[in-house]
């Protein structure tokens, strides 16, 4: 059985600990870690009891790991993935997994370095019709990609911004596009494939933070399928949507924060019915939850593969979040591998500054 400790015992940590308790025999919560002790204390009673410490390097002192969970604010989750490696752990992360590129980079070369693995969680990837969906791809039943779509459109009042780290390019990295729509648009990248340039804009409307509250992008891919993309944290009646238009079908999700195949439909083209009845061969109830992710975490470990999602696939993501803020802020359109050292945004996604930054 393998040894994972849970650093940060806030809300996503429950997430983390329940995938832990569905893997059954394969993996243990031993510890978790919080700088507020009482809630440690009490994360740790609801989770059959694992040790508390106050810190990482505790932790790491004191406890043979095999994995650590980073549940923490955004700030802190590449200081603590890089002690992790140091001690050659492995390492899954929540979203996002660090606010620039050139912490991705720096990641990637102690990854180099350590025998432990950094996995980012995104689980949506591994429901199970996602996973039906790459698949039918690869083996062509679906035709050419050609259009596609994907929509955050959640809601977050101002309460939801008085937590200190909320709302700030220093401990955030960015607004719904980095917190918020990164779900649904890494599924979008995982589907597609390699994206080639981003045309952005980005806006505060209404918040009163430092980063934007809605972010809007037209992307064209490496294969000709062009996508929008839209990320709000103003919109009062919530959805996740996402749709992709093939030669042979119209394959469409809409949830909010998780999804069952319940959630999708697919519409054939027409002479093209076996596409549907090929998709209700197979049939789930399993939400795309941390669970599915731990098991994909797991199964990678006893084979001795790299963990998904892998670092390279991480900056994928990454990368194309740093171009839509440079193609927003910079009112240009921002090509694949376009964002290096030399770029304002490589160091940080506010990169030359929001345009809304000095009327705050």
């Amino acid at each position: 059985m393998r040894r994972a400790a849970i650093v940060g015992t806030g809300a996503i940590a429950s997430s983390h600990a329940e995938a832990l308790r569905a893997a059954g025999d394969r993996i243990e919560l031993v510890a978790v870690v919080d700088v507020d002790e009482a809630r440690a204390n009490t994360f740790a009673g609801e989770w059959g009891g694992p040790r508390v410490y106050p810190s990482l390097s505790a932790v790491l002192d004191a406890e043979k790991l095999d994995v650590v969970h980073v549940c923490t604010p955004p700030r802190a989750h590449v200081p603590l993935a890089l002690e992790s490696l140091a001690a050659d752990v492995n390492v899954l992360v929540e979203k996002p997994p660090a606010l620039s590129l050139s912490e991705i980079d720096t990641l990637i070369a102690a990854e180099r370095n350590s025998a432990g693995r950094v996995a980012t969680v995104f689980q949506h990837r591994f429901g199970p019709a996602a996973v039906r969906l790459r698949r039918m791809m690869s083996e062509g039943l679906l035709g050419r990609s050609m259009v596609a779509k994907s929509d955050t459109l959640w809601y977050r009042g101002d309460a939801y911004f008085d937590v200190p780290w909320r709302g700030s390019w220093d401990s955030e990295g960015g607004g719904p596009t980095m917190g918020h729509g990164i779900h649904q648009f890494d599924m979008m990248l995982s589907v597609l494939g390699p994206w080639q340039e981003i045309r952005a804009i980005a806006a505060r409307q209404a918040r009163d933070v430092a980063t934007e509250d809605v972010s809007m992008a037209l992307v064209t891919f490496a294969d000709g399928t062009v996508a929008s993309v839209i990320n709000s944290v103003l919109s009062p009646r919530e959805t996740s949507q996402l749709r992709f238009d093939f030669e042979h079908a119209t394959v469409e999700v809409e949830h909010l924060y998780g999804y069952t195949d319940a959630h999708w439909t697919v519409t054939p083209a027409p002479g093209h019915d076996d596409v549907a009845d090929r998709w209700r061969e197979e049939q789930s109830a399993v939400v795309s939850g941390h669970g599915c992710q731990m098991a994909a975490f797991l199964d990678a470990l006893d084979s001795g593969e790299t963990p998904p999602v892998t670092m390279a696939d991480t900056r994928n993501t990454m990368e194309f979040i740093a171009a839509l803020y440079a193609s927003a802020f910079t009112g240009t359109a921002v090509k694949a591998g376009q964002i290096g050292p030399d770029s304002p945004f490589y160091a940080t996604m506010e990169g030359i500054g929001a345009p809304w930054a000095n009327a705050r």
